[in-house]
């Protein structure tokens, strides 16, 4: 293990041509939580739109980090222009952020008369499900995006998927959503609306008391009506939902989308892009390949940890190893000091019969022959504070080797399941990426040729 990332058997992800191809029209940054998705996709917002191009940055993460670093103070529903991108080029680059309930509410007044919709907007079942319900928000990502995409004021949509616990509920979603609107449970609950007015009510009455019953008991009887309320509502908007969604599932198939799958050399991270990686592929979906995020390097490769720990315990026993002869400050190669040195094998000498004290603590004669122990102890306590700081860096170095390891030896067994897979590896920052500049060497990192890459990984941190 020489701390240089080498996987040789897997392709090299080449991003710029990605971004310049006009045909490339969506970006979709996916994986789990927490790996870098949300900063990845506005580094490619950005390097895309500083290249030519026309882009959209839709995220859905709350953190807003996105509207920090490109220099907004707030994004919103609505898409909104990034300053001090570079447009030199014929591009521009905005942003926006999800708002989940927003989306929903667009979607009743866009497929609702005013009545109709003032009706559901207002009914507390629906001000539930559209705020919080599973899976809402990764369907309500899906409809942004067939907004976005249906508008073309963009020529390239770029994704940030939503935090979730796992990256698969971005697919999975739709289809969640139209199994509850197609469930037996709405199904019962739109029987009433069908029939309509009282007679629905009797029939709902008479035929279903039993269950109704059972219904009030479980949700409450003014949960149970507002749900009723809700759903004769929303009666013909629900043939509309499932259409959007197998619209956008269809655009996410097509030639002019690709997906990226952002992860961190860490075991569950790569597990969870194996999974998603897999989906894709049995979606028949463009995988375009994987950014591997905050990837470790170390100035020193040829140092293993092993070398390093040894060093660090000579040093911290006194010992001093790879010392010259004639090392300035060793007055007596027979004293017991720390600078003194020590053919290999030979014990150490014995403490003098006069003072058991080692030399840093014995008087010495400055130049002028007169006693002055104090010039002498700090050079000597000097030596020994650097001493210790040599040490401490090399056990520092040592732990990173051993995270190397670990690292290399985790990317080399999601290799291993997917050589098929392109790689980019994006080298570990010191600090958060907190503006358009951070940005910038990011999209540079994702997008550096792979030697390089390992180059900057290595001499970066």
């Amino acid at each position: 293990m020489t701390g240089i990332s080498t996987m040789d058997a897997s392709p090299v992800l080449d991003v710029d041509p990605l971004l310049d191809d006009p045909a490339t029209r969506i970006i979709v940054c996916c994986g789990a939580g927490g790996v870098g998705k949300t900063t990845t996709a506005a580094a490619l917002g950005v390097r895309a739109a500083e290249r030519g191009r026309k882009v959209v940055v839709l995220t859905i993460d709350p953190a807003r980090r996105l509207a920090q670093s490109m220099g907004i103070d707030a994004l919103d529903n609505t898409p909104r222009r990034v300053k001090g991108v570079d447009e030199s080029a014929g591009g521009e680059l905005s942003a926006m952020m999800l708002d989940m309930k927003r989306t929903f509410d667009e979607i009743v007044e866009a497929h609702a008369d005013g009545e109709r919709a003032r009706a559901i907007l207002e009914n507390p079942f629906y001000q539930s499900l559209s705020a919080g319900f599973a899976g809402t928000q990764e369907y309500m990502a899906m409809e942004k995006l067939g907004q976005l995409r249906a508008r073309d004021e963009w020529d390239l949509i770029v994704v940030d998927t939503p935090p979730s616990r796992s990256a698969l509920d971005f697919l999975d979603a739709p289809k969640r959503l139209g199994s509850f609107l197609d469930g037996k449970f709405i199904r019962v609950l739109m029987a009433p609306a069908k029939v309509g007015g009282r007679a629905g009510m009797k029939f709902l009455n008479v035929g279903m008391s039993m269950m109704t019953g059972t219904l009030s008991k479980l949700m409450g009887g003014q949960l149970l009506r507002d749900v009723q309320t809700f759903v004769a509502a929303m009666d013909t908007m629900f043939g509309g939902f499932r259409t959007r969604a197998d619209a956008t599932y269809q655009l996410l198939q097509a030639p002019g989308t690709a997906f990226l799958v952002v992860a961190a050399p860490e075991r569950d991270a790569l597990r969870e892009a194996a999974y998603f990686v897999e989906r894709l592929a049995a979606e028949e979906m463009p995988l375009a390949g994987l950014v591997l995020n905050r990837v470790h390097g170390s100035g020193a490769p040829q140092l293993s940890a092993e070398r390093a720990l040894a060093a660090a315990e000579n040093l911290g026993e006194g010992r001093i190893v790879d010392q010259e002869a004639g090392k300035a400050g060793v007055r007596d190669s027979s004293a017991a000091s720390p600078d003194a040195e020590t053919a290999p094998g030979t014990p150490d000498p014995a403490p003098s019969p006069d003072n058991d004290l080692p030399d840093h603590d014995l008087p010495a004669s400055d130049n002028a022959g007169h006693d002055n122990p104090g010039n002498d102890t700090s050079d000597n306590n000097q030596g020994h504070s650097v001493e210790q700081l040599t040490a401490g860096l090399l056990r520092l170095h040592a732990e990173r080797m051993h995270v190397l390891a670990r690292e290399q030896r985790t990317r080399d067994r999601f290799t291993a399941l997917h050589p098929e897979v392109a790689v980019a590896e994006v080298a570990a920052l010191p600090g958060d990426v907190h503006d358009l500049a951070g940005l910038r060497a990011i999209g540079d990192l994702v997008a550096t040729d792979h030697a390089d890459s390992l180059g900057t990984s290595v001499q970066s941190v």
